[in-house]
């Protein structure tokens, strides 16, 4: 039986990500059980004997060090790191994906990049383009070019570091597309950082009727167009409806990359 590790980065608060997370994780529970780690608001960060890791969203600065939990979550990335470098068998790899925040932090970690409060808070749905290396990522097959994505951050990874790049043998998937008034640097929104790690910047968990039913909340959606307006709000609405949209970036990327991740790691015993 494999054993994944949920990293719930959200530091106690109220949120979708973990619950669409647990139940695409549970759809594996024939072949493999999970625990999940609350990081941040009860210092809970696991060993690395665990064959998958998902790293999740969560709010606030990505590099504030407010807990025992920072250093030892850094120190869990690199042992990883170094355990797929010393193990060249698939079956015994550590297969990793970091969502939003923890991207940040990953990407912080390799120095990929630097890492910055962004312009304005990036709130919805948005088309986002392959980058050269994105096109031929496995984990993006059957995605559209553009394709769809849920993008909730105040932060961002921006300024990429090519040498470090080559160096590490890590890929830029995607970029950010902004309007061509915004006169800021795009941010890197997707990077596979080797063979058994990847991240997004963007939020491949999104479950769109989960969503929905969430935005709609009264309260929230008054939170929502209050902050972001009403056309950011009518936008995303109409984008979590779509099936050709952002439900397609739900069943793709995470799907693919549990299935790799199981398919790889099938030749250990039970």
């Amino acid at each position: 039986m494999l054993r994944a590790a949920l990293l719930d980065m959200y530091n106690g608060e109220s949120n979708r990500g973990i619950p669409m997370l647990e139940s695409m994780l549970a759809r594996y529970a024939n072949v493999m059980r999970f625990d999940r780690f609350d990081v941040r608001a009860k210092n809970e960060v696991p060993d690395a004997s665990y064959n998958i890791y998902v790293f999740s969203g969560g709010p606030g600065d990505p590099l504030l060090n407010d807990g025992p939990w920072f250093e030892r979550y850094f120190n869990l990335i690199e042992q990883l790191w170094r355990w797929n470098r010393r193990n060249p068998d698939p079956e015994s790899k550590k297969h990793c994906l970091f969502i939003c925040h923890s991207f940040q932090m990953a990407c912080h970690h390799f120095g990929l990049g630097e890492v910055t409060k962004r312009f304005k808070m990036s709130f919805g749905t948005y088309p986002i383009h392959k980058a050269h290396w994105g096109k031929e990522e496995p984990l993006f097959e059957g995605l559209p070019d553009p394709f769809y994505i849920a993008d909730f951050r105040r932060f961002q990874v921006i300024s990429p570091k090519h040498d470090r790049f080559e160096e590490m043998g890590a890929r830029i998937l995607c970029m950010e597309k902004l309007p061509a008034h915004v006169r800021y640097e795009r941010a890197v929104v997707g990077v596979r950082f080797s063979p058994e790690m990847i991240g997004t910047q963007f939020h491949p968990e999104a479950d769109p009727a989960g969503l929905l039913e969430y935005f709609k909340e009264p309260e929230r959606k008054k939170s929502i167009v209050d902050e972001h307006g009403a056309a950011r709000y009518d936008r995303m609405i109409h984008d979590l409806t779509n099936p050709m949209k952002i439900l397609r970036t739900y069943d793709t990327i995470i799907p693919n990359f549990l299935e790799n991740a199981v398919e790889q790691l099938a030749l250990i015993p039970a």
